[in-house]
């Protein structure tokens, strides 16, 4: 260990302590324990350049355990990235670029925003299969970089980890680089006292290149002899087991349960920095040399960045193909090979949405993707472009199993990477296992594009298992989902468009049972959330549907015409699409002069935004055919008329 090493290495120890202390709150003994690896990482093994965060070809760091938001914090402010160390003062702080866990798009350097633990290692998982793909389809002289990243036993204690590494080892993804801080410390005190688990031995179970270094947590020729072993590794994934002591080297809560949270108060802090050699009464200290020396291996990626940049401008073949993928785009009119339906005939909007995307994989180069087991019941299938496994990594179908946690985080990690628009898809009612990674791809706003077929009681006979009632209503709660409900394979066609051309996350809500390819729908009015699909002269009612419902307001807005009563029928696909438009074409919609009557086969929550009254199901379903049990829960026209009638007349 050079004195560069020693003193930047107490340096962020040093910031691991101070930054959560002045906030009196954050977690020091982890980041105090991984100092030496980080540092080693960003300072000898990672491909990188801090003064463009952005490069493609960029080896990437996740830190799963993202509570140790800290040591990544200050990595990136020595290294450059454009981190002040005011910033660091400001910690957890409002309005601060250094929030309590990392944030992607919120700090420069950070790429997942991680928290909930086991999330970040599933995300690696993503990012070393579109690196694979990138590398394959354009060339390793374009594409040929690593996925570092950190985890605790948190991480490995959550079960979308063990999705996520199972998966990892079966497609043999060499390019990722897991380093596990075995410190053998939880929160509620040893981690003996729940977790017993031979970690080395269930990854290498799972196909896995596995070290177990014991005890070279300060030790950084040790600790760069196993990540340059690991890099060495090209057909499986690798997992470097450290020991570390949690909070060292503090004289009195090193190695305690307490050094997982805020434990280091002002003595404690002074005599750790007197044993490292820093000024004892000191914070936020930076050695102004430490400070340069940090900057120049910051930049040491800069010579590798620009002869990058110049192969990629020589780069002729593909050049619009690889701009469109790395942007999330399609080629020009993409969007015109999008698929029509013609009016009265009857399909099933996951079926349409299986011909849209069919349609759109030769223009839209990053669409990769596949369902978790179910892949031709959601309509997931990508012909003619290959099955992504390790001896075709150019694969764009990706077959993810039963792991649907696993899936969403993992198609997160794809999204964040850059080069994918990863879709993924499973039943609704199975939109429960997926929600942590659902809610992060929504904070995060990845282009990830969730496919959930089977979207109401009309599953049938698989019973109320398999029915979701409360899964439509639940995703349109989190904020930055576009949840679109499409009423038939057109509308389906402009939920893909939408998808596409669109930023964050968009969810898909599609039916397993054929529904009628109605006259009017309209794409600009889906692009709106909501629109009048059927209008009439002198109308008295308006009658509101979302999907395979919109159809039941056409039927019982003729009937009602046959009783001399003029129903409108609006179609209202995307809430959050409808709530984003001017007061004035929402009032145009759904006019406030008329009594207004919903109707969604699901739980009614949050209708009554909307509508005047509704029509729902706020419980759970029943086993029978899809039809019977519509019928029997009450989502039919006959309903409808009836409701509308007492609505009129109350």
């Amino acid at each position: 260990m050079t004195d560069f090493d020693e003193r930047a290495i107490s340096t962020i120890r040093g910031l691991a302590m101070d930054a959560p202390h002045a906030a009196r709150s954050g977690h020091q003994g982890t980041a105090m324990a991984l100092a030496p690896l980080a540092h080693v990482l960003f300072t000898r093994v990672m491909d990188y350049d801090a003064s463009r965060p952005d490069w493609a070809d960029r080896d990437r760091f996740v830190l799963s355990g993202g509570h140790a938001s800290i040591i990544q914090y200050s990595i990136l402010h020595l290294a450059g990235f454009g981190l002040s160390l005011d910033d660091l003062k400001a910690f957890r702080q409002w309005g601060s670029a250094t929030p309590g866990h990392p944030e992607v798009g919120h700090t420069a350097g950070i790429e997942v925003t991680t928290g909930p633990l086991g999330q970040g290692v599933a995300n690696m998982v993503g990012m070393a299969i579109v690196e694979a793909q990138l590398r394959s389809r354009y060339g390793s002289d374009l594409f040929d970089h690593h996925v570092f990243g950190m985890c605790g036993d948190g991480d490995l204690s959550e079960g979308v980890s063990h999705e996520a590494a199972s998966l990892a080892g079966h497609l043999g993804l060499g390019k990722l680089v897991l380093c596990y801080d075995d410190n053998h410390i939880t929160i509620d005190g040893v981690t003996e006292l729940a977790l017993t688990d031979d970690a080395a031995a269930r990854f290498r179970a799972y196909g896995w290149h596995v070290q177990e270094l014991g005890e070279v947590g300060e030790d950084l020729d040790a600790l760069e002899a196993g990540l340059r072993a690991a890099m060495a590794v090209t057909d499986k994934p690798s997992l470097m087991i450290v020991r570390t002591i949690i909070g060292t080297p503090a004289p009195d809560s090193a190695d305690t349960p307490a050094a997982h949270g805020y434990a280091f108060f002002d003595e404690e802090i002074a005599a750790t920095k007197s044993r490292m050699g820093m000024p004892p009464d000191e914070t936020f200290f930076v050695p102004a040399d430490v400070l340069e020396e940090y900057r120049i291996r910051g930049t040491r990626g800069r010579a590798e960045r620009e002869a990058w940049e110049a192969r990629l401008a020589a780069h002729g073949d593909d050049r619009t193909t690889l701009e469109a993928q790395l942007g999330g785009s399609g080629l020009p009119g993409w969007d015109d090979e999008l698929p029509s339906f013609e009016v009265g005939t009857s399909v099933a909007t996951r079926k349409a949405s299986n011909a849209a995307l069919q349609a759109l994989v030769p223009l839209v180069p990053g669409l990769t993707g596949g369902g978790a087991d179910l892949t031709g019941n959601t309509g997931t299938v990508i012909d003619d472009e290959g099955v992504f496994s390790a001896a075709n990594p150019g694969g764009r179908q990706i077959y993810f199993g039963v792991r649907e946690h696993a899936m969403g985080a993992i198609a997160n990690g794809m999204a964040l990477h850059g080069g994918a628009i990863p879709v993924i898809g499973t039943f609704l009612v199975f939109a429960d296992y997926m929600r942590g990674a659902v809610r992060l791809a929504a904070l995060s706003q990845a282009h990830t594009i969730f496919i959930w077929s089977h979207d109401s009681v009309g599953v049938g006979e698989d019973g109320p298992t398999h029915q979701p009632i409360e899964q439509i209503a639940s995703l349109r709660a989190i904020p930055g989902l576009r949840v679109i409900r499409p009423a038939d394979a057109n509308e389906t066609a402009a939920a893909w468009r939408l998808a596409i051309e669109s930023g964050g996350p968009t969810a898909l809500i599609l039916t397993r049972q054929n529904v009628p390819v109605l006259e009017g729908t309209s794409a600009a009015g889906v692009a709106r959330g909501g629109y009048v699909l059927h209008d009439v002269d002198d109308p008295v009612i308006t009658l509101v549907g979302t999907g395979s419902e919109v159809a039941v307001c056409v039927d019982a807005a003729a009937r009602l015409a046959a009783d001399g009563i003029a129903a409108r029928v609006v179609s209202l696909p995307c809430w959050e699409l409808f709530e984003a438009a001017p007061d004035d074409v929402r009032e145009a919609v759904i006019r406030p002069d008329l009594p207004s009557l919903g109707i969604e086969a699901g739980a009614t929550i949050g209708w009554h935004r909307w509508v005047d009254d509704i029509i729902g199901i706020d419980r759970f379903g029943a086993s029978a055919p899809g039809a019977t049990v519509m019928a029997e829960l009450g989502i039919g026209p006959d309903t409808v008329v009836a409701r509308a009638h007492a609505l009129l007349e109350s």
